[in-house]
C-alpha cells in the first residue's frame, strides 16, 4: 500500500504526523562519529547503557592533576528531535570539555511520540545510575575510579534537555542515586524547555518565531506525552501544586536564558522560584542580549558564545 500523504498534524518547523502513523522531522540532523578532535584534542566514543539507551562519552586530552568531574548532558529538540551524536552537539561538547577539564557523557534518548514521555525521563535516569554506578567500580574505563570525582556529578542540557536535568535533579533528591560515594554537584539549565498554560510576555505575539512559535509549543506536550497539559509539573515545575523546588537534589544551579527567546520568561521565572523556595542552594542567572534559543549551538565563533562558555566552565570550576 502506497503511504498517505494526509497529515493528521504539522508543529512548524519541528515535526510533522501523517494519518497513517508515519513521523516527519522537519529538522536535518548531520551526524557525526566519534572522533580525536583535532582542535582540541579530546577523544570521544560511543557506549550502550541500557536497551534504546546510548551515550557519547567524550575525554579531554590533558591528563589533569587531580580527579575529573562529570559532566552528563541532555541535549534538546522538544523531546521529539535531535541526538546526541548530531554535529551541533559533537561540536560544543568538545569545547566544554576542553575548556572545563571535565569527562562528559552525552545522553542519546528515545525520541517521542515513537516513544512517549516519560521514555526520555526513564532513559536519562538510566544514564545518571549508569555514570553513578562506576563509583564503586564499572565497566567503562574512561569512568574509572582513579580519574573520575563521583561526588561531582553536573546534570545539564539545553531546551528539552535543560527540563530533563531538572526533572532528574528532582528524582535525585527523591530517590537518591543508590551509590555511594557518588553526588549531583551541580545543574546546568541552558534556556529550558517549560511551559504553561498562562503566556509569559516573552511568548506573546511571536507567532512567526522561527525556532519555537507559541501554538507549535502549546500543541507539542499533548504529542509527546499522549494527552497531558500544559500544567503539568514535568512541564510548568511552577504550575500549582507543582513538587516544590526546595526539593531539587544539588547544591548550585546556572540558568541561561536568551533575550530573544520565546521560552526567556519561563527560565527567568524558574531562577526567581527556586531563589525563594527554600532550596538551600546557590543560583546563578546569566542573560545574553541579542540572541535567540540556543544560539551557542548554531553560532559557535561569535563573541556572545565564548562568553557563555566562559561562564558556564567558571561556574563549572567553583
Amino acid at each position: 500500500m502506497a503511504a498517505s500523504n494526509e497529515i493528521a498534524l504539522e508543529l512548524a518547523p519541528i515535526i510533522r504526523v501523517y494519518k497513517d502513523g508515519r513521523i516527519e522531522r522537519l529538522n536535518a540532523d548531520v551526524h557525526l562519529p566519534p572522533s580525536v578532535d583535532t582542535a582540541t584534542g579530546v577523544a570521544s566514543k560511543d557506549v550502550p547503557i541500557a536497551a534504546g539507551v546510548t551515550a557519547r562519552l567524550y575525554l579531554p586530552a590533558v591528563a589533569a592533576p587531580s580527579k575529573l568531574p562529570v559532566f552528563v548532558y541532555y541535549h534538546g529538540g522538544c523531546f521529539c528531535i535531535g541526538s546526541a551524536f548530531s554535529s551541533i552537539y559533537h561540536d560544543f561538547l568538545n569545547t566544554i570539555v576542553s575548556t572545563a577539564s571535565v569527562i562528559a557523557v552525552s545522553v542519546d534518548y528515545r525520541l517521542a511520540p515513537e516513544h512517549l514521555i516519560p521514555a526520555a525521563y526513564e532513559d536519562a535516569w538510566c544514564a545518571l545510575q549508569w555514570v553513578a554506578s562506576h563509583a564503586e567500580g564499572g565497566p567503562e574505563p574512561w569512568l574509572a575510579k582513579d580519574r573520575t570525582d563521583f561526588t561531582r556529578l553536573f546534570l545539564a542540557g539545553d531546551s528539552a534537555g535543560a527540563n530533563i536535568a531538572h526533572n532528574v535533579a528532582m528524582r535525585v533528591a527523591a530517590e537518591g542515586l543508590g551509590v555511594g560515594g557518588a553526588r549531583v554537584e551541580s545543574a546546568v539549565l541552558l534556556h529550558p524547555y517549560f511551559w504553561g498554560t498562562a503566556r509569559l510576555p516573552s511568548e506573546v505575539g511571536r507567532v512567526d518565531h522561527p525556532f519555537i512559535p507559541p501554538h507549535t509549543v502549546d500543541s507539542m506536550w499533548q504529542l509527546i506525552t499522549g494527552g497531558a497539559d500544559n500544567d503539568d509539573p514535568r512541564l510548568n515545575p511552577l504550575a500549582e501544586g507543582a513538587p516544590s523546588l526546595a526539593g531539587l537534589g544539588c547544591r548550585r544551579v546556572m540558568v541561561a536564558v536568551a533575550e530573544k527567546d520565546t521560552l526567556r520568561d519561563r527560565g527567568r521565572a524558574y531562577f526567581e522560584a527556586l531563589r525563594k523556595s527554600g532550596w538551600g542552594g546557590e543560583a546563578q542567572l546569566w542573560e545574553t542580549q541579542g540572541e535567540d534559543h540556543v544560539f551557542f549551538l548554531f553560532k559557535p565563533g561569535c563573541n556572545e558564545v565564548s562568553l557563555l562558555v566562559k561562564r558556564l566552565v567558571s561556574f563549572l570550576k567553583d
